[in-house]
């Protein structure tokens, strides 16, 4: 498709229809924006972002990919923003885009958390069981403070698998150049080889390497496989550094203190980013608890995930970062990690959510662990003295520790809450009730709460952390 590319000189800015092609379904040609050109070999490579679609899938191509028949040039006049407002200026620090999201979620969260809270009785009628909350002190509309995302309808009660089209990332385009391409190539991790997704701030002189070797122990970075095994030959760590707070079977969890374990949290931050787009903190990581998540055999600990949380949160936010590493994807302990942080807030003695913005993946994540979580215990309640059972918001809330509005946008998520006669009744479905049994059938891996050994700690009385 490419044959006037030799008189045409395409250049980073431009936009045209790209090949994707695609494992699962037939190749496509989605319009795709030039990020970078470089030449290998005599050979000209384009780095292109696909339009509406994850910047996971960025890539490199060759100009038999490109349709030069729909070449469409940047604007001459067109400046690309800055965080900072200012043209060709790098973005402003991320502590401060964490900050502004902070006041957005803020007032995000003021609508719904207006109001009384629902009580809940249930009841069970023909093949549906009905939950109807009795009026509350005044009327509210149904729609109690949920995303338009929250009223997708869900035909099992159970989110559907991860979308690889559409991105659920928040407009990027203004930020560097430089840090919307992906810089390395593959990562060896123990006997994984992972194929980074996004940026990741290692030191320069390492992203031109084919490999770049990690310390699976340590994850200390190295550029060759022989300062590795030089290196695993020094190293005496088989796990992470910090407490083992939990353990059943060969699943354990270790708690790290980010000031006291910096080069640790550094370098779990560094590796998090290459799959993290939105948000990972890799320079400051004092005001942070890194909790990792391994799976244990002969050879020691092996990292699976991990999620950060604030030692002092204002916002109730119960984790920070969130990620399970690709090569144990799919397989449960996603979920694991997420229900790990809701048993950590049960100890605290407190409600928690996860910071916004989540990524595509760890919505998805959440969507799921809530749905199954609220249904659990919907569908545990009994009738008492042949009268419909009562549970409010609140104690669902206090139950699970899944903040209010987490609730509340998932029961609409689920589009179980309907208005009828002044009551707001909750309706499980046939489709939900069966959709729910399947899938915790299928969820083997859970949390059990006798084996978490943990104190929380009152980081207000311990000065600066």
């Amino acid at each position: 498709m490419a044959d006037n590319s030799s008189s045409v000189e395409i250049v980073e800015g431009c936009r045209l229809p790209v090949l994707r092609k695609n494992q699962e379904h037939e190749d496509e040609w989605p319009l795709a924006e030039i990020l970078s050109v470089k030449e290998v070999s005599g050979r000209k490579l384009y780095y292109v972002h696909y339009i509406d679609f994850n910047k996971r899938l960025d890539e490199w191509v060759t100009t038999e990919r490109l349709d030069m028949k729909k070449l469409q040039f940047p604007k001459k006049d067109a400046k690309t923003p800055t965080k900072n407002g200012l043209s060709g200026s790098r973005p402003s620090s991320p502590e401060g885009g964490r900050e502004r999201e902070r006041e957005r979620e803020r007032e995000r969260e003021r609508t719904p958390s207006r109001g009384k809270t629902l009580p809940t009785p249930v009841q069970q009628n023909g093949n549906a069981r009905r939950l109807i909350p009795a009026p509350p002190g005044r009327k509210r509309k149904a729609n109690c403070g949920g995303t338009d995302e929250d009223s997708q309808d869900s035909s099992d009660g159970i989110p559907s698998a991860p979308r690889m089209t559409g991105s659920l990332v928040s407009d990027r385009s203004h930020d560097d150049i430089v840090t919307r391409m992906k810089n390395i190539e593959c990562i060896e991790l123990g006997r994984h080889r992972l194929k980074p997704w996004y940026f990741s701030p290692y030191p320069q002189e390492l992203t031109s390497l084919p490999i770049l070797y990690l310390c699976e122990f340590c994850l200390k970075y190295l550029k060759s496989l022989k300062c590795l095994q030089r290196h695993l030959t020094k190293c005496n760590l088989r796990h992470p550094p910090g407490n083992e707070i939990y353990r059943k079977g060969t699943i354990s969890f270790f708690e790290i203190d980010g000031r006291k374990n910096k080069n640790y949290s550094q370098n779990l931050c560094l590796l998090a980013k290459c799959f993290l787009d939105h948000k990972t903190l890799y320079y400051d990581t004092d005001p942070f608890l890194f909790y990792v998540m391994t799976e244990y055999d002969s050879k020691g600990f092996h990292i699976v995930g991990y999620f950060s949380k604030e030692k002092e949160s204002t916002e109730d936010y119960n984790v920070a970062c969130i990620l399970t590493l690709p090569p144990y994807q799919r397989r449960g302990y996603g979920k694991l990690l997420i229900e790990f942080s809701y048993e950590l807030s049960k100890v605290e003695g407190k409600t928690g959510t996860p910071e916004k913005p989540l990524s595509d993946l760890g919505l998805l994540s959440y969507r799921s662990y809530w749905s199954q979580t609220i249904l659990e215990i919907l569908m545990d309640l009994k009738p008492d003295n042949g009268e419909r059972p009562q549970i409010t918001i609140n104690e669902i809330s206090e139950i699970t520790s899944v903040k209010k509005e987490d609730v509340i946008s998932t029961l609409q998520y689920l589009n179980l809450i309907n208005y009828y006669k002044g009551q707001y009744i909750l309706t499980l479905s046939e489709d939900i009730v069966e959709g729910h049994e399947r899938a915790m059938q299928k969820r083997h891996l859970r949390i059990d709460p006798k084996c978490l050994h943990f104190t929380p700690k009152d980081w207000s009385k311990r000065g600066k952390w």
